[in-house]
């Protein structure tokens, strides 16, 4: 795609790389038919090839009307349209490139603002977001419903493994799921336990930075990168094997750190290892000999009615499209004797992309409930996830139970 940019714009280094991923669009159009936002609206500036086109016009005049980027905003970076490209176009790189300049272009309204930096004051902070969701669940019969189906259950911490191995990997406690969800990370240390490796959380580690870069507050992003890098380094010079991330929405970020802070001569390097050595717990099973397990038998073996349990797995954007992992988790829960559901449109979208089910509550709700459609076809007992955004989001209208997988695994450790 020939792109001519705007003579006031072409000294800045992000839109000389946005400029190459402009180029590489070959305008075909396979994206569209795998975007769930076109699937819904049905407009060619809701699909990636109308984005693409709205930013390539905003680089090479230099302005963008609110129309502009109401689209934009409708994206809901879940890269679908990345596994489908035959050209290899970084789609979601572009965007937010797009979006961080038009932040700086067009300001938005006082209440937009205010909204978007209330978000990235809260999900953030684990402490802020704990005493946010407490108040929440102490006046929950006092909220509207919508809001009272989004305050999700409580579920108490569960012990972390005492033993200690040769191997050692990192996790990270994560801003959202180690509020509303710790027993993820205790049930993933427990089954790589019995693999003979120690998953350790540093302290000092915080957001992965996700929230701040997709709310276009790249300078803020880019710290808390740079803190994490600080915290886990001590432990990757003394050789991780790996960093695990329990949460595909913070792995497919923690993966771009390299790129991000290439141009920062003091994290260029790490953050690079950083990317190198982060990967998803179910590509760390995936590699692993599952029959040190020793997991009980079946499902069936539980059930009074000797039924087995059958689940629907879904597999989030982050994991299928950004980390491209999409056939993992149903081949480790199939080895380990699952008995798993058909679903359909595996690769769409559930609505949730972080803070999309704020922003777009609508747009949100209507792939939420396509999404459970998809997964309860064929009448599942339970779904699992691999992402706590997705989790939450899903179980917010979901009538039965929405687990993260490693729950399942940790179950049936004899």
């Amino acid at each position: 795609m020939q792109t001519r940019i705007h003579p006031p714009l072409q000294t800045i280094d992000v839109v000389n790389e946005a400029e190459s991923i402009l180029r590489a669009c070959v305008h075909c159009g396979f994206c569209t038919a795998t975007c769930p936002t076109y699937q819904v609206l049905c407009d060619e500036r809701d699909g990636p090839r109308g984005r693409i086109y709205l930013i390539k016009q905003f680089l090479e005049t230099g302005t963008l009307t609110e129309a502009s980027r109401k689209h934009l905003d409708r994206c809901l970076s879940c890269r679908s349209c990345e596994t489908t490209c035959p050209s290899g176009v970084q789609y979601a790189r572009l965007l937010d490139i797009g979006r961080s300049l038009a932040e700086q272009k067009l300001p938005r309204s006082p209440g937009q603002r205010l909204l978007r930096w209330g978000l990235r004051q809260v999900l953030p902070h684990p402490a802020r977001f704990k005493a946010l969701l407490a108040a929440g669940r102490t006046f929950k019969p006092l909220l509207p419903e919508n809001l009272q189906k989004k305050i999700p259950p409580v579920r108490p911490s569960s012990p972390w493994p005492a033993n200690s191995h040769k191997r050692i990997m990192l996790t990270l406690a994560g801003c959202v799921q180690s509020t509303t969800a710790p027993t993820t990370n205790a049930a993933a240390a427990r089954v790589l336990d019995r693999l003979g490796i120690t998953l350790l959380e540093m302290p000092k580690a915080g957001c992965c930075g996700a929230v701040s870069q997709h709310l276009s507050a790249d300078d803020e992003a880019l710290n808390f990168m740079r803190n994490n890098i600080d915290a886990w380094w001590p432990a990757i010079e003394q050789g991780v094997d790996a960093i695990v991330t329990t949460a595909s929405g913070c792995g497919v970020t923690i993966q771009e750190y390299g790129h991000l802070l290439k141009d920062d001569p003091d994290y260029a390097d790490k953050a690079r290892l950083v990317s190198e050595l982060c990967k998803d717990l179910s590509e760390i099973l995936s590699e692993e000999d599952l029959s040190k397990l020793n997991l009980t038998r079946s499902d069936a073996a539980d059930s009074s009615e000797n039924e087995a349990i059958r689940t629907a797995v879904h597999c989030p954007c982050s994991l299928q499209h950004g980390m491209k992992q999409s056939d993992n988790l149903e081949s480790i829960l199939q080895q380990a004797g699952f008995e798993l559901a058909k679903t359909r449109d595996k690769h769409l979208c559930c609505g949730s992309a972080g803070t999309y089910s704020i922003l777009q509550p609508e747009l949100s709700q209507t792939l939420l409930n396509n999404k459970l459609a998809a997964l309860t076809s064929d009448q599942p007992d339970q779904i699992v996830t691999a992402n706590i955004g997705c989790q939450l989001h899903l179980e917010s209208q979901s009538d039965i139970p929405v687990r993260h997988w490693i729950e399942l695994l940790d179950e049936k450790l004899d």
